[in-house]
């Protein structure tokens, strides 16, 4: 990117490193960044800042939040018996837009992958099951990504709760496999979380 000045090609290659974003993309961010007022810039910048040194997880359910305890798992309205276990947070976000979920939710940041090198202490799963022992839990939803590594996280879930005597259900089909949650549109999500199945 000889053909920028310095500045405008780091701006550029720091926008490109983010997922989904390619070269043109980029540029297109970094001239609409340089277009705007200086102070929406300083905005924009100071709310990834903010955020970045801010968000955290949540104590009780380990989504990203900017408080100790996040809104669902402080709402006393939410079925608190009942807990869908999610891959990452958008995957939260994607079943809370169905307005139809009461539960409350438990957010393992990822899905066993031993191709990936990610085992079972890799998750958030240890937080899981602290939960289950200290609350009364009587359902377990996974609703995992409906691929390799979110079915084997799903049956490893299911053989560790067995035992305890909590109901574990899956969500049904209906979610497409290899499909990834927060991509779904809320009706076949509806559909999945009615017809789940226990495992």
């Amino acid at each position: 990117m000889d053909y920028y000045s310095k500045q405008i090609s780091d701006l550029i290659a720091s926008l490109s490193m983010l997922p989904g974003i390619g070269e043109k993309t980029a540029q297109r961010l970094a001239f609409h960044i340089l277009s705007m007022p200086i102070d929406q810039v300083e905005k924009l910048s100071g709310s990834i800042i903010s955020a970045r040194k801010n968000v955290r997880y949540c104590k009780v359910c380990a989504t990203l939040t900017d408080q100790d305890i996040c809104p669902i798992c402080s709402n006393p309205k939410r079925d608190h018996s009942t807990i869908m276990v999610v891959e990452d947070t958008r995957d939260l976000a994607a079943y809370e837009k169905t307005g139809e979920y009461h539960g409350v939710y438990h957010v393992l940041h990822g899905a066993i992958s031993p191709m990936q090198g990610i085992g079972p202490d890799d998750i958030k799963l240890k937080e899981l099951m602290a939960r289950l022992s200290s609350e009364q839990v009587n359902e377990v939803i996974i609703a995992t990504n409906a691929s390799l590594e979110g079915e084997t996280t799903a049956m490893y879930i299911s053989r560790l709760i067995k035992p305890t005597g909590i109901k574990v259900s899956r969500i049904a089909s209906g979610v497409p496999v290899g499909g990834d949650l927060e991509y779904i549109d809320e009706v076949t999500l509806l559909r999945a979380l009615e017809g789940r199945k226990e495992l």
